[in-house]
């Protein structure tokens, strides 16, 4: 008993620390660090798209699902890895010229 007891609380706890990190639909994340401004990422968008977590998430592109864990450059973007997968101006928009589709820049008042 008290080991079905261990293991349900054992995958109650996984699922809601995965769904805590999920990005999904309704929800956004920003990256603070470049001096171009916050580069925002909307689960909205991407679902919309058709994406699921798992066609980013992968050994290929991001294999981490943790925010911060890899740092991303421009020169990176363009040669194709992380975003500029997709991003390539075929399969979604192009990342080069299109900065403020990403960076935001706080209003200044």
């Amino acid at each position: 008993m008290n080991k079905r007891i261990g293991t349900l609380s054992l995958m109650m706890m996984v699922a809601a620390g995965s769904n805590a990190l999920a990005v999904g639909s309704g929800k956004t994340l920003e990256f603070n660090n470049s001096p171009m401004g916050t580069v925002l990422f909307d689960g909205t968008v991407h679902k919309n798209a058709g994406l699921t977590c798992s066609d980013c998430h992968n050994p290929e592109v991001f294999p981490k699902m943790k925010k911060g864990t890899v740092k991303i450059t421009m020169n990176e973007l363009y040669a194709g890895k992380y975003c500029g997968r997709c991003h390539d101006g075929k399969k979604a928009f192009m990342i080069k010229d299109n900065c403020t589709r990403c960076h935001h820049k706080p209003d200044s008042k």
